[in-house]
């Protein structure tokens, strides 16, 4: 639909049609990359020292997508990857992607329980697994599955002999079968299964093709404006999208280099890697922003060279875009998605207004259509209103894997249905105000906590909050403020907020319960975990019902 037939004076909106979407596998896109720019720095894996250059990082591509083969992996075949970030970890991205077999991105945090059921219910039939990371001895956890885990025939562990017996076998497969098996795949194959962190029951495994992923990267890193001069420092998770799509894939389609700070979040490392690596563009959720801000002696020059980047998860505080502004990033972008639409689905230009960068998450991106709808009835609404936000278009998955009720439930006549609270301006600006289930009512009133949250962040001693509802004999719910102070402040307390808060908010917005924390409870994605946080309040407070 063309954005001149849609009613401006609905929440429904279309993005442009230009530029035109790649019509390309993720292995041919990478290919002409390759092409173009092969002298061109294209992956930096700091921890391990591994520099590769797009004529490398090629090759190597190459190198493991030959011994796949001979390892006799197939089209369709499901390839399983547990590890932090690391270079291997994009090798097999980009090699999987070249032999059509699909990737399935494994959360570094899963435990015994959760790795098993992913393995299983996918039908895992390869794995390439880290030996561990942090606390996980992840070769032990994975023995211990193979049991209940029968499609499981391979095991492939970065690093150790099997790793090195895998990449020996390239020699049994020549360049040109690698290139005959590559022309038999198509765009619209799925190539990769996210399990999205679901707060009930079992996680869900997104399923995406090379059409979804290639092209969300790829706009994403036009909305940027990247070339082949940018080099995006990339501290977000790889087996999320924000690392795997908004990151490499953006970087691949448009010859830019990758820098992998560290294995997994590191605030003084991630500083580190922009100062030494001269990148331009830095990524993160605002929790990793704070994080890095906040370090003792932090010199903004050592940011000099950053111009952009992304801030996604989770809305940008005013206080902090005005710090990132200060420092001379100027060109931060904010993204807003989730897994099931690959995952971008509005994001704020490189020259909008400060107002746009705190106060919305951008306009529709390209080649998509967004609308706001009443939960209830699903008509559209007026723009100004809230809603549920919905997503069309070329990003929205092919299904949940083998679930075939779960994505009719989620897609309805090719919208997917968010759940997340939206309001969409004149101009189709879109603020997220919470999830349908975070909203909280007390005593009849609709509160949404990011209104709240918002306001907390202008108290002079507080480094960060988050606001959930809790349960309340009187009027059902009430809210509570869970709090981060800046170092050496005096903690902030229930009556110290009230009298802060008195004629700034409605007395029913103010919170009554505040619970000081050094961190939150976030995924690995860092998005904080409200649902954890509620447990915990409800059982300290004694707020249980019944």
């Amino acid at each position: 639909m063309a954005p001149e037939t849609l009613d401006p004076a609905l929440s429904h909106t279309a993005g442009a049609t230009e530029p035109a979407l790649l019509e390309q596998t993720i292995g041919d896109n990478l290919d002409a990359t390759v092409a173009r720019v092969p002298d061109r720095d294209a992956l930096v894996d700091r921890a391990a020292g591994i520099r590769l250059t797009y004529a490398e990082l090629g090759a190597e591509v190459d190198r493991l997508a030959r011994a796949f083969v001979a390892a006799g992996l197939e089209k369709g075949d499901r390839v399983g990857i547990w590890a932090p970030n690391c270079a291997e970890w994009v090798l097999t991205q980009y090699a999987t992607a070249k032999v059509g077999a699909i990737l399935v991105t494994i959360n570094p945090a899963y435990r015994l329980h959760e790795v098993t059921f992913v393995l299983r219910q996918a039908g895992i039939r390869m794995l390439v697994t880290a030996p561990s990371f942090k606390t996980s001895d992840y070769v032990a956890m994975v023995d211990a599955a193979r049991a209940e885990c029968p499609d499981l025939e391979q095991v492939f562990v970065i690093g150790r002999e099997s790793w090195s017996d895998l990449l020996g076998r390239a020699g049994e497969v020549s360049p040109e079968r690698l290139t005959m098996v590559q022309a038999e795949l198509g765009p619209h194959d799925p190539i990769n299964i996210q399990y999205t962190s679901g707060t009930t029951g079992f996680p869900k495994g997104a399923t995406l093709s090379h059409h979804n992923i290639l092209n969300n990267g790829y706009l994403v890193g036009e909305t940027c404006r990247y070339t082949e001069e940018d080099r995006i420092c990339i501290p977000v998770p790889f087996y999320h999208c924000f690392g795997m799509v908004m990151g490499n894939l953006a970087a691949t389609t448009h010859g830019s280099c990758m820098v992998i700070p560290a294995p997994g979040f590191d605030p003084a490392l991630t500083l580190e890697a922009v100062a030494e690596e001269q990148c331009t563009s830095l990524y993160g959720v605002p929790t990793m922003f704070i994080a890095e801000w906040s370090l003792p002696g932090f010199d903004p020059a050592a940011l000099s060279s950053v111009r952009t980047g992304i801030m996604a998860g989770s809305p940008c505080p005013a206080s902090l875009m005005t710090r990132l502004i200060e420092t001379g990033i100027e060109e931060m972008t904010i993204c807003y998605g989730m897994t099931e639409t690959s995952p971008v689905s509005t994001q704020t230009r490189t020259d909008d207004s400060f107002e746009r960068k705190v106060g919305t998450v951008g306009a529709v991106h390209p080649h998509l259509e967004i609308k706001v709808v009443d939960p209830l009835t699903r008509e559209t609404l007026p723009r100004g209103e809230s809603g549920e936000f919905c997503t069309k278009g070329y990003s929205v998955m092919l299904g949940y894997w083998d679930e075939p009720d779960k994505t009719a439930e989620a897609l309805v006549d090719g919208w997917m249905y968010t759940g997340d609270i939206a309001v969409m301006d004149d101009d189709g600006y879109v603020q997220i105000t919470g999830r349908i289930k975070d909203m909280v009512i007390r005593g009849g009133e609709n509160i949404y906590p990011r209104e709240i949250e918002e306001f907390l962040y202008t108290h002079p001693d507080v480094l960060d909050a988050q606001v959930i509802g809790v349960p309340d004999d009187r009027y059902g719910e009430e809210l509570c403020a869970w709090v981060r102070m800046r170092e050496g402040a005096t903690p902030l307390t229930a009556e110290s907020l009230r009298e802060f808060a008195t004629g700034q908010l409605a007395h029913y917005k103010i919170p009554r319960y505040v619970r000081i924390v050094e961190e939150f409870p976030m995924t690995v994605t860092g998005k904080v975990r409200k649902v954890e946080m509620r447990q915990v309040t409800v059982s300290e407070l004694g707020l249980q019902r019944g």
